[in-house]
């Protein structure tokens, strides 16, 4: 059994990218931890951002119910994580201490906006700062230095997968956990002209034709010293 943490910016990322392969790490037995860092607060064009806070805290917590995931709020707001601002990176590092993960999953470096290619740095940088017994932070003791995976972007654009995972059987409660981001929906729509439940599961079945799956979700790992592994630690 392992502790998986994601480390994402807002509370649908997740959903979009990796909850299939959560649902079936839960189902091996594993703990499952997802940490949104940033409360989602300008995600609409109605909602105003004070209220829209508290919405989509509550629309993460309902997806979480679904999966059986532990869930922590990092406390930023959008675009205020900065991934060289210490403030941000380490809150990452106290999360990190705190949860002990075998393995962290987080945005790919060449996502799209800005809060998300923060938070995938951030985790590169505090994920290292954590292992050190003597910087300082809330939490006592150090974290192991573990592999790093990174999820699909939006889209799937300019992203090519080195490991993938079936997620054939968990599509359709994947797809139950995005529409509980009922603001999000709304949001894609109205901004962006998407379907987004679509659009996610359209990904889903490409990634799936890649890997000769009905429906899969693509990874890469962050390849650099110490953060390899000879084990197959994605289900």
């Amino acid at each position: 059994m392992y502790t998986v943490l994601v480390i994402s910016a807002h509370p649908d990322d997740m959903e979009i990218a990796c909850a299939g392969t959560l649902l079936k790490c839960k189902e091996r037995g594993d703990r499952v931890v997802v940490c949104h860092l940033s409360s989602g607060n300008l995600g609409h064009e109605i909602i105003p951002p004070d209220e829209l806070r508290v919405i989509r805290a509550k629309e993460a917590e309902k997806s979480a119910a679904i999966g059986g995931f532990e869930v922590i709020h990092g406390g930023f707001d959008d675009l205020e994580i900065y991934d060289n601002n210490r403030e941000s990176r380490d809150k990452v590092v106290e999360v990190i201490k705190e949860v002990a993960p075998d393995f962290i999953i987080t945005h790919s470096p060449d996502d799209y906006m800005p809060d998300h290619t923060a938070v995938s740095r951030l985790v590169f940088d505090a994920s290292f700062t954590a292992t050190l017994p003597n910087y300082p932070s809330k939490s006592t003791g150090r974290a192991s230095l573990v592999p790093i995976y990174y999820m699909d972007p939006l889209a799937g654009v300019n992203f090519v997968p080195t490991e993938y995972v079936d997620i054939t059987p968990y599509v359709d409660k994947k797809l139950e956990m995005l529409n509980c981001h009922e603001s999000q929906i709304v949001w894609m729509r109205d901004h962006d002209g998407i379907d987004f439940p679509d659009m996610v599961k359209t990904l889903s079945r490409c990634r799936g034709f890649q890997c000769g799956a009905d429906y899969a979700e693509g990874y890469r790992m962050c390849q650099v010293y110490l953060k390899g592994t000879t084990k197959r630690l994605l289900p």
